[in-house]
């Protein structure tokens, strides 16, 4: 399976932004999705997954109540719709593919997209 996300931008703390990933190949549908991301001298840490359902999402601390996972199976895309945004959820975000749920460690995902850079300003 090949991924690949983008939306990334630069917007104002207190902005939204929505990060799209388009996921080719078979069995998007038995696919959990999540998305990770990476800021600055900092190691790739869990953002959010969504089950291949669709019915059941997890979210780090940082940013439950503000971020949200969703996922078009028809489509094969995964969404994460990023609100009130703040100067330390810049990074660079990556969307990825697993099999298991709830998937939270790089180790557990399988397939990586290229990065997309969110840059918030004070």
């Amino acid at each position: 399976v090949q991924l690949q996300a983008y939306g990334g931008g630069l917007v104002q703390a207190g902005g939204s932004l929505r990060l799209s990933c388009i996921v080719s190949g078979r069995a998007f549908r038995g696919y959990v999705m999540g998305w990770f991301r990476q800021a600055p001298g900092k190691e790739r840490g869990f953002v959010a997954a969504i089950h291949w359902s669709g019915f059941s999402t997890h979210y780090t601390d940082s940013v439950k109540g503000r971020f949200t996972i969703s996922r078009d199976n028809a489509k094969n895309m995964v969404y994460l719709q990023m609100d009130s945004l703040k100067p330390e959820d810049t990074a660079v975000y990556y969307c990825a593919a697993t099999v298991d749920w709830i998937a939270t460690m790089e180790h557990e995902y399988c397939c990586w997209g290229q990065g997309t850079l969110v840059t918030v300003s004070s």
